[in-house]
């Protein structure tokens, strides 16, 4: 039986290479049908919003990853209610749907997964 994963994406798009190795990693873990979560926490919320150009930081669109997630049976999307209220998002700006969490919710999340991976 495989195991579950819960990763835990921090970082916004372009910060540096974690938001692009989270979904790597859960766009390869579904490919193999594991049994995937992915959340978005912290600067991670970021990656959700929509409308971004990435090109004006001379990097590539992370929105075709994220698309592709539920294509790839990645679709236990969660997002921190806090992060997003933080940073000003609400569902409308967001590109891709995802079940927004209060932090009660969180740490019962984290216990149903057999492994975590924070990036």
């Amino acid at each position: 039986m495989s195991k579950s994963l819960l990763i835990i994406s921090r970082q916004a798009p372009w910060s540096g290479p974690g938001a692009r190795e989270a979904l790597d990693i859960a766009l390869a873990g579904g490919a193999f049908d594991l049994p995937i979560g992915l959340l978005f926490l912290d600067d991670g919320v970021f990656q959700l919003a929509a409308g971004q150009q990435p090109g004006a930081v001379q990097q590539k669109d992370l929105g075709a990853n994220l698309q592709a997630l539920p294509l790839f049976g990645v679709e236990a999307l969660y997002a921190s209610a806090r992060s997003l209220s933080e940073r000003g998002l609400d569902d409308a700006q967001l590109q891709l749907a995802v079940q927004r969490l209060d932090d009660g919710a969180l740490t019962s999340l984290l216990d149903r997964y057999d492994q975590v991976i924070t990036l």
